[in-house]
């Protein structure tokens, strides 16, 4: 086994630039004084957005650009620190960018509640010049003309001002959040820094450590002794603490009851969905979809257990692949090439794009010692994007490039598009890029394909996406609705009935062929986000509108592709929903549901046939 490089031992070729970004660490330091600066000014403006357009302006303007400017500094600090977590300097400066931005939040605590406090018809009166403008008035108001780019920021606001209450319950409320943040933070510092769990053995009786980070790797070993002793090895611990947790759990879902109601939701539900403006129908409509095709997943795991050859498939034989990967390896050019292929029905300017990615270092390629492990995409707004990887030349790695492509090249387009505050799109939004490009390059690997076992391969990738993104988390999702529902009726949970309604929906969702091990019950109790309550259902909807989306490029649908680069330019300056039916995808419904899992049930087909 070859030794793992340093830092300085990487080619510079193969590191990302951040000299883009800033190309002395003196300009650094100049705009983090700059920020200081900002910071104070905001601090001195308290008080005074009644005062009038003008002054609302100035401090819209102000916010925006301390904002955009601490972005550039953190992103900076920390990629920088990604690098290699072991160098001092780094470590030192992202902790000083923490510190900076928990002043910059407390700098600007006040501005919500002030522009709240602005009676609506105000407001309104602030932005009327600008109307009149667009109708023709000679009216020459620079104020409200400025102002106007910044009202969907307000209307973001201003439109959740009936669930905000007067500033002295809102003080208070703010004080009670934090006690609000101790479920989370106790699941948090047990399930990372307290349990232990045992050794493991495998078929050669060989013990091997296992945490929770290695329990996947396990669970996919073709070692099938291996898997059995992980499985019932880490939830044996679950099973020792369960009380413990169903109580963590069940305080997590009454303080969210609690501050949801106190803002005069319906429940916790309606709250969480409400801060990305989504409407409680997509919840509920992805439930009822996926409950509806819950056959094909039946059929999948039939399947399973057929072409793993077993008597009895086990929770355990959950994630080891069912077909044998390929052992060709690829070269980061190839790897680059074969991306670039692949996504050639997004057009020449969408390839253009990515060779600039390509050529200008915009990735940092090879993992070297110290160096965060896994895939991202970010960057400061203002300068491209940046991917981090860690390639090591399997196929697996190849799609991991066009994912993380995918969301560089989405924020590209919103970045160039719109103005700072409009340009970060939301996380219910946030996956459809990545796995767009996944859909799209699987299947040109199809169609190229001629090896029988690659092609089993691929299909077998495809298919266990499909079976993680959108089924597995439909379930977490639907046990999220089941116990918050409890407890908005007044109900209460113990660790038995919560461990209960899980195994049930897990014999539910993996059908008869499955064997739904008793220790299956606890999975709930390892799962950290339920603990932000109603998150998990978005990497199943992000998911299917990708797969919506792909499939009517794929089909070649008339002006498909132009409305998805509208889509990737949107930012945030319209609601996801709204940007979504931009690509005719509407997720109110369910019919992009049930559009994607009939592109599961084709592959699955040919994988049945084969």
């Amino acid at each position: 086994m070859s030794e793992i490089m340093t830092r300085d031992q990487q080619r510079v070729e193969d590191t990302w630039n951040m000299q883009d970004m800033y190309a002395t660490e003196e300009l650094f330091s100049e705009d983090a004084e700059l920020l200081e600066k900002c910071i104070e000014e905001l601090q001195g403006m308290q008080g005074t957005l009644k005062q009038g357009a003008q002054q609302l302006l100035k401090a819209l303007k102000l916010y925006a650009k301390a904002s955009e400017i601490y972005e550039k500094l953190y992103v900076y600090a920390n990629q920088k620190y990604h690098e290699n977590t072991a160098n001092a300097k780094y470590q030192q400066m992202s902790g000083e960018m923490q510190i900076i931005g928990t002043r910059l939040s407390q700098a600007v605590s006040w501005m919500e509640p002030e522009l709240l406090a602005i009676p609506q018809e105000v407001l309104e009166g602030y932005f009327s010049a600008d109307a009149a403008d667009q109708k023709g008035s000679q009216t020459d108001n620079v104020e409200a003309r400025e102002l106007a780019k910044f009202r969907r920021f307000v209307e973001q606001i201003t439109r959740k001002r009936d669930h905000v209450l007067d500033a002295q319950t809102e003080a208070l409320m703010a004080r009670v959040g934090e006690l609000g943040q101790a479920p989370s933070n106790i699941y948090s510092m047990f399930n990372n820094a307290d349990v232990r769990f045992p050794d493991v053995a495998g078929e050669d009786g060989q013990k091997v450590a296992m945490t929770a980070g290695t329990f996947i790797s396990h669970m996919q070993s073709r070692d099938r002794t291996l898997r059995k002793n992980a499985f019932e090895g880490l939830y044996s611990v679950y099973e020792q603490f369960i009380n413990t947790l169903a109580a963590t759990y069940y305080a997590n879902l009454k303080q969210a009851d609690f501050f949801a109601k106190e803002h005069h939701y319906k429940n916790a539900m309606e709250a969480a969905l409400d801060e990305n403006a989504i409407p409680v129908p997509v919840y509920t409509n992805l439930i009822q979809a996926i409950n509806e095709r819950l056959p094909l997943m039946h059929r999948y795991v039939k399947l399973r257990k057929k072409l793993l050859g077993v008597e009895e498939l086990h929770m355990y034989d959950v994630y080891v692949p069912i077909v044998e990967r390929p052992e060709k390896e690829y070269s980061f050019e190839e790897a680059k090439q074969i991306v670039k292929r692949g996504l050639a029905p997004l057009g020449e300017d969408y390839l253009a794009l990515l060779q600039e990615g390509f050529d200008n270092r915009w990735i940092d390629v090879y993992e070297n010692r110290g160096k965060r492990t896994g895939a991202y995409s970010w960057g400061a707004y203002g300068i491209h994007p940046y991917v981090l990887l860690n390639f090591h030349g399997t196929l697996n790695n190849v799609f991991t490039l066009a994912h993380e492509m995918g969301h560089a090249l989405h924020s590209w387009h919103s970045d160039h598009a719109q103005p700072y505050l409009y340009a970060g799109y939301k996380i219910f939004v946030a996956e459809v890029a990545s796995t767009c490009n996944e859909s799209l390059l699987i299947h040109d690997l199809l169609e190229r394909s001629t090896d029988e076992t690659e092609r089993k391969y691929l299909i077998n990738y495809f298919l266990d996406q499909f079976k993680s993104t959108m089924y597995r988390q439909a379930m977490f999702a639907e046990f999220e609705m089941l116990t918050h529902q409890v407890v908005e009726q007044g109900g209460v949970l113990t660790a038995e009935q919560i461990s209960e309604l899980y195994l049930t929906l897990n014999k539910k969702y993996f059908g008869e062929d499955m064997i739904s091990d008793p220790q299956i019950a606890y999975e709930w109790a390892r799962i950290p986000h339920f603990y932000t309550p109603f998150y998990v259902y978005q990497y199943s909807t992000g998911f299917a509108a990708a797969i919506a989306i792909s499939s009517k490029i794929l089909k070649g649908e008339p002006g498909i592709v132009e409305k998805y680069k509208k889509f990737l330019s949107g930012g945030c300056s319209m609601d996801p929903i709204d940007l979504l039916k931009l690509c005719d995808v509407d997720m109110s419904t369910p019919e992009p549901v049930h559009a994607a899992l009939d592109v599961f049930e084709e592959y699955l087909e040919e994988l049945e046939r084969m």
